[in-house]
């Protein structure tokens, strides 16, 4: 199993998994499934960013898949982002979620985020152990924030800090 960036060739397998993820699960708050040509055009955002979009891969198949992306728009936030990971569903609880954070980790710290963030489903405790185990701690839960499935959801929020907290910056 290799981590890389995604290619455009990766992104039927992308958007399958994604599609799985709303399908099936609260990691996505919405019903909406994207396109391929959906998938290619947020890919292609994030990577005009300077931000990657990882793939977890064996051979030609791809197994999960991890990005982030800016946590707020305002210049304030600027060393923040909030990531995203999503596997397979027939590649799960094989550790594959903590190699590919922990690439977002280095690859974070490496273009000078100080802070990375998971929005998490507070029904999902699998994700909340992950992060936990992964070096994030909980920084806040908003009860009831979202609505999926008939049901309302609580947001999890969870950070991990990149560098020294209180770091200085001349910027």
């Amino acid at each position: 199993m290799t981590i890389r960036p995604a290619t455009e060739q990766d992104i039927p397998a992308i958007t399958a998994i994604y599609n799985d993820a709303v399908a099936n699960s609260n990691a996505v708050w919405t019903e909406k499934q994207d396109t391929e040509a959906e998938r290619l055009a947020w890919m292609k955002a994030r990577q005009a960013l300077g931000y990657p979009v990882l793939v977890a891969a064996e051979g030609s198949t791809v197994l999960g898949y991890g990005t982030f992306g800016d946590f707020r728009a305002f210049p304030g936030y600027r060393y923040c982002v909030e990531h995203s990971v999503y596997i397979h569903a027939d590649h799960r609880g094989r550790g594959l979620g903590r190699i590919i954070v922990d690439e977002l980790v280095a690859a974070a710290t490496a273009l000078g985020k100080h802070v990375l963030i998971a929005g998490i489903d507070g029904g999902n405790p699998a994700s909340l152990r992950l992060h936990a185990q992964a070096g994030f701690v909980e920084v806040g839960r908003m009860p009831e924030l979202g609505r999926k499935f008939g049901r309302w959801l609580d947001l999890v929020f969870m950070q991990r800090i990149l560098d020294a907290p209180g770091a200085v910056r001349s910027d």
